[in-house]
């Protein structure tokens, strides 16, 4: 049976907000619960306010996002069959709908202070300096990306009014860039010499180069995760150094994803293996569980 147009618009106005990727936007309960202030009612709708403005405000910028590069997505084998790049959606809705979500976003954003708001406004700056051409510079088009991550670790700290831990901002950065190296090489892999016309920045950037960027994060990731859980301020904050014990869980999921990026092919879409690969969310699960665990008890 034929879908009616309504509907199928509807498919498409969802599929182009990404609401799949809105996992990434769960770095603003960070300093919830290393704060541990999970149990606190309060402090859980304001990060749950800050999660939701995020969320308006990233399916805003994947709009902005799909209209500036809707030419580059229909030569993408797999980014062609996008709503815009097919011309299922018209550039005035795409328009309309992406200023909606990003004044719903900031209207969110207003009843969480004045540090939440100038972390919300960075965010949308980073992401239009990043359409405008940042996109296109090799190293920094991935630096950018991951600094949108610290951005919102920052801004879930200041939704609840807690200052926010170095260590915190340093392992989300280090974790953003392995996650955005490993995503420009799979983009290398599975496009190939149509890469340069999808990406610029692509040209800059070959395996062997990628390889060893991804190796130098993956490292530093591990070690400084390492060193915040052996830190005095995780020991006067949680009264044990038992966070250690978390760190296996860390390394498991580091190797997981190379395995997936290296052995299989994967790593275009992070948030889609993190869904789909079970190894992967089971230890996410588990390293959730272990750290609320470690924290809760002490």
């Amino acid at each position: 049976m034929r879908e009616l147009p309504a509907v199928m618009m509807l498919k498409a106005i969802v599929k182009t907000a990404r609401p799949h990727h809105w996992i990434k936007n769960l770095v603003v309960f960070a300093a919830l619960v290393f704060a541990r202030k999970f149990a606190d009612p309060v402090s859980v709708v304001l990060a749950v306010k800050g999660f939701v403005a995020f969320c308006l405000t990233a399916s805003a910028v994947y709009y902005l996002n799909d209209l500036a590069d809707f030419k580059k997505d229909q030569l993408h084998p797999l980014k062609k069959s996008r709503p815009i790049a097919s011309g299922q959606m018209n550039a005035g809705l795409a328009w309309a709908i992406a200023l909606i979500l990003l004044g719903a976003g900031m209207l969110v954003s207003l009843s969480l202070g004045r540090e939440f708001i100038g972390c919300f406004v960075l965010y949308v700056i980073l992401n239009i300096g990043y359409n405008l051409g940042l996109k296109n510079v090799v190293i920094i088009d991935v630096m950018v990306l991951g600094t949108g991550f610290v951005v919102r670790a920052a801004a879930g700290a200041a939704a609840i009014t807690v200052p926010i831990s170095s260590w915190l901002l340093i392992c989300t950065i280090l974790l953003a860039l392995f996650l955005g190296f490993a995503k420009r090489r799979h983009e290398i892999m599975i496009l190939g010499d149509t890469a340069v016309s999808h990406r610029q920045s692509l040209a800059h950037y070959s395996p062997y180069f990628l390889d060893q960027m991804i190796s130098v994060v993956t490292a530093s990731t591990v070690v400084a995760y390492t060193f915040y859980t052996l830190s005095p301020e995780v020991h006067e904050k949680f009264g044990s150094g038992d966070l250690v014990l978390t760190v296996p869980f860390v390394l498991y999921g580091i190797f997981r994803y190379l395995y997936l990026v290296h052995q299989k092919d994967k790593g275009g879409s992070p948030t889609r293996l993190l869904i789909t690969d079970a190894p992967l969310l089971a230890c996410v699960g588990l390293w959730v569980v272990a750290v609320l665990l470690i924290i809760q008890l002490k």
